[in-house]
């Protein structure tokens, strides 16, 4: 039987989608089609296309009743929109269709895992969201909710965790054909723990074991979890919320966490060795990889911070939240890298190069400006000279607006700093980094679209991430030095 909600839903969002023009949208980030768009879900390759589902709630530009939008693309930068995935019109679903995961049954048809939300009344008069595990199978654009649904639910919890915070779950499929997947849980202690359940089939699922632990460590419940083989070692990524900062690390409260180590396949044990913050920006939260064809692990976030969600285009804007450009992964002395997917340089255009530019003061060059720009830049001390004390460069800039990025070589601090952005709110709008560099030599990709910056740090080592406002027409960018340095700049247009 077809879902009134789920129609309702898409020919809603076929109408005024087609209202948003092109122009209006990012260039080559992913954006909801019509509404609001929280964390990417089922993000995954089927039948020859990237799929990424996401939260959704087409009907207004702020959070809702969740749904899943969904899109395709054969580059990760191009998105088509299809007819929106799954809707809240079940009794174990129906106040939201929560984040979950996607995967390519052996018979060909995609199989959905997602989180169903009831919310349930409480003695005190309050409500809470009762949340439980449900799955979808489809052929790729309409989806049948199974009959069977919840497939896990309070009972199938570990003793002491929260029937209130479990949620997210991340599937996939080993080489002997049985189904893995992880939720993340709040244990009894108040934070976080992600859980690891196993199934024959990827239909009949039962509890397996605690994988890893926050034990209060890293901010309290565990968001969004991913797991995968990287480099000879596995990846746990998260999503903890209520973080405190760590020196230079967890800035951003609700915010990302990368755990490196070893995983025993057979005992199913997970061990930690190095943990660190996966974007060093002000908006990132969420991420899913995929597993790419040709064997690359790309990842992209929701390029958004729920602390930041009143820092807005207009107040009546058509739509809200956006995608992190994709990104590849690798590992390199025990750290998480990060590049930006090799299919961007596909649309590079109008290379403009300057090799050994000093800089005193303020200064643009010619042909260095707009709004989708690839930019790689080098910044070095000008031989002869002491050690300069900041450098920066300003992007979207006109005679009213810019957004920069300065670095601090003595303290080995990189900020993102949009104050001047054109926000009219007195929100988060710095973040400052620690980073590597040597002597002063620092190397920088900046990349620019219509409504963000991501910035990487030394081929990949760090990434800031920032949405940007500011007026399309604010199209310049200038480098400045207190005291004197040496540029290379290679910029291209992102076409």
């Amino acid at each position: 039987m077809r879902s009134q909600t789920l129609w309702e839903a898409r020919k809603y969002e076929e109408a005024f989608g087609k209202a948003i023009s092109l122009q209006e949208r990012p260039g080559f980030h992913l954006s909801p089609r019509t509404g609001w768009m929280n964390d990417p879900n089922g993000f995954s390759w089927h039948d020859g296309k990237y799929h990424m589902f996401y939260q959704y709630h087409p009907y207004d530009s702020h959070w809702g009743p969740m749904h899943w939008g969904h899109a395709v693309s054969t580059d990760l930068l191009h998105w088509e929109y299809l007819p929106a995935a799954l809707a809240p019109d079940e009794i174990y679903d129906r106040d939201g269709c929560f984040s979950g995961s996607a995967i390519t049954l052996p018979d060909g048809r995609q199989l959905l895992m997602y989180t169903g939300v009831v919310k349930e009344r409480q003695a005190n008069g309050g409500y809470n969201e009762v949340q439980a595990q449900c799955l979808a199978v489809g052929d790729g654009v309409d989806y049948v909710k199974y009959d069977k649904n919840p497939v896990l639910d309070e009972k199938d919890i570990p003793e002491g965790g929260s029937r209130f915070d479990f949620r997210d779950p991340k599937m996939w499929r080993e080489e002997d054909g049985t189904y893995r997947c992880i939720i993340g849980n709040r244990p009894a202690d108040g934070s976080g723990q992600i859980l690891l359940f196993e199934s024959p089939d990827g239909y009949a699922w039962h509890y397996k074991k605690v994988l890893a632990a926050n034990h209060n460590r890293f901010g309290k419940m565990w968001e969004c979890p991913d797991f995968f083989p990287l480099d000879g070692k596995w990846v746990l990524l998260t999503s903890p919320q209520d973080m405190l900062p760590s020196g230079f690390e967890y800035h951003n409260g609700n915010g990302t966490l990368c755990l490196i180590g070893a995983y025993d396949r057979e005992a199913e044990e997970f061990t930690e060795e190095t943990d660190q913050s996966i974007d060093y920006g002000i908006d990132f939260y969420a991420p899913q990889t995929v597993l790419t064809p040709d064997g690359r692990r790309v990842m992209i976030g929701w390029m958004q911070n729920w602390d930041t969600c009143n820092h807005r285009r207009t107040h009546d804007e058509a739509w809200f939240g956006q995608m992190s450009l994709p990104r590849e992964l690798s590992i390199k002395n025990g750290r998480l890298y990060q590049t930006p997917v090799r299919e961007l340089e596909e649309m590079r255009r109008d290379r403009v190069s300057y090799q050994g530019v000093t800089v005193s003061g303020t200064i643009r060059l010619e042909g260095v400006r707009g709004r989708r720009v690839d930019m790689e830049v080098t910044v070095r001390p000008e031989e002869g000279c002491d050690l300069y004390r900041k450098f920066a460069i300003r992007l979207a800039q006109n005679d009213l607006y810019h957004t920069s990025l300065s670095f601090r070589p003595g303290e080995s601090v990189l900020k993102v700093d949009r104050k001047f952005s054109g926000s009219r709110r007195a929100i988060i709008h710095q973040r400052r980094s620690k980073v590597n560099h040597r002597g002063g030599e620092l190397k920088l990709r900046i990349i620019l679209d219509r409504f963000s910056v991501e910035a990487f740090v030394n081929d990949g080592e760090q990434v800031l991430s920032a949405v940007l406002y500011t007026d399309q027409e604010a199209d310049g960018i200038s480098f400045l030095a207190d005291g004197t340095v040496n540029i290379d700049v290679v910029k291209y247009d992102l076409v």
